[in-house]
């Protein structure tokens, strides 16, 4: 074999080496789940078309599955549309030069970055959980009383700076949070109660509080509405762009907290403490671990991060709290966690995603797409999610390879 042949083949073994280990890796099952999650979802949409069997019916079957194929691909187009803007209206924007016809034309795709900031906030929430063995379904109620709290210092506290008004109120939505975490880990913890089962009791309570609160103390004095009076202006997060841009500060102070989540997981004691009696809390406990505290903190440290989602939407968004103001984060942020392996990057990844698919979901309903198409590739994502096996079959990719190293469970230090 001549020294020409030998270099090919090598560079085939690698080629194919690499192909090998890209079909093992556990981020392409999510990336082809997401691909099959909209696929289906647009072929749901194409065969919903009335429009198409009628033609059908009338024994025109070609054009019938052109046209649904149409609406397939108009429902793709204005979820791109919506959730990045229209190519055609930002080029002529940008050529006009005029501000307002740039800002419009570039608010679709900011705006997704707005709709994705709680859902940062949310699913880190519950991906902190789940890396504790918890399965944290209250982040919606916890989001509530962040929100509560955060108003009340948002609007009740006056006389302060921005730099020391916005913080402390996104502390206050932390604390609410913090609150109603607490709870259900302390019955966890010493009473062996099921975090699942007192969460969802917690949703309830926090949803008929917030009722009561914007009907009486909370209640703005000047309507009878069940709204909030308006936070001051010092509490609000500052905004980068005139109207209509809503994009604001709490993008990059979810990012940060991301990152401080990643930290505190991976690179701290307490976080490895978290997650090996997640992982095996006989183990941890053997090992001289603290259970209860344990429990309690990945409770208390879950719901923080769900109140400060709260808190964003009223200091970023809505500058006060109204009845029902949460659209389901904190739910949908148990499909972000496991679409994210509940990892900080694979959230803030997920999060964006959801982000830009709600957003897109508006555009979709101008045209005559129902919204709910969105909840259906929300969901088909994450069947195909929890089902690995299924997309690796599908796809025809090889089993990941099990790791031989053996994990041993220490309460020093971890790196």
């Amino acid at each position: 074999m001549t020294n020409k042949e030998k270099e090919s083949k090598n560079n085939k073994s690698s080629i194919s080496v690499f192909f090998d280990e890209v079909s093992r890796s556990s981020w392409l099952v999510p990336i082809l789940a997401i691909f099959s999650g909209l696929l289906v979802g647009g072929l749901i949409v194409m065969f919903t078309t009335d429009e198409m069997y009628i033609l059908i019916g009338d024994g025109q079957i070609f054009e019938g599955l052109s046209l649904g194929f149409r609406a397939m691909v108009d429902s793709f187009v204005a979820l791109f549309t919506g959730s990045f803007g229209s190519p055609t209206k930002i080029i002529a924007a940008l050529q006009s030069g005029d501000d307002l016809l740039i800002r419009r034309a570039f608010n679709p795709f900011l705006e997704s970055f707005v709709a994705s900031t709680p859902y940062i906030f949310a699913g880190l929430a519950v991906a902190l959980g789940f890396k504790t063995g918890l399965f944290n379904i209250g982040a919606e109620g916890q989001l509530f009383m962040g929100a509560i709290f955060s108003v009340w210092v948002g609007f009740a506290v006056k006389g302060l700076p921005a730099i020391i008004h916005i913080p402390l109120a996104l502390l206050a939505g932390a604390l609410g949070g913090a609150i109603w975490g607490f709870i259900p880990g302390w019955l966890k913890a010493k009473t062996g109660a099921h975090e699942v089962i007192n969460t969802i009791m917690m949703n309830y309570v926090a949803f008929r509080l917030s009722e009561y609160l914007l009907r009486g103390p909370l209640m703005r004095p000047e309507t009878f509405t069940p709204v909030s009076p308006m936070i001051l202006e010092s509490a609000e997060l500052p905004r980068f762009f005139e109207s209509p841009i809503r994009f604001h500060l709490g993008f990059f102070i979810a990012l940060f907290v991301a990152w401080l989540v990643y930290w505190f997981m991976f690179k701290t004691k307490w976080g490895f403490d978290l997650r090996t009696v997640g992982a095996n809390p006989r183990a941890a406990k053997y090992a001289g671990m603290n259970i209860v505290r344990s429990t309690i903190l990945a409770m208390v440290l879950s719901g923080a991060l769900a109140g400060l989602a709260g808190a964003n939407e009223v200091l970023g968004v809505n500058h006060n709290l109204a009845l029902a103001f949460s659209s389901g984060y904190g739910f949908d942020a148990i499909a972000l966690a496991l679409l994210g392996k509940s990892h900080p990057f694979g959230v803030v990844l997920s999060a964006i995603l959801f982000g830009f698919l709600r957003n897109g979901a508006i555009r979709m309903q101008i045209v005559g797409i129902p919204v709910d198409i969105i909840t259906i590739i929300q969901a088909m994502v994450i069947i195909f999610i929890a089902a690995p096996a299924i997309v690796r079959s599908i796809y025809r990719l090889k089993e990941p390879k099990e790791s031989d190293e053996q994990t041993f469970v220490t309460s020093w230090g971890a790196n």
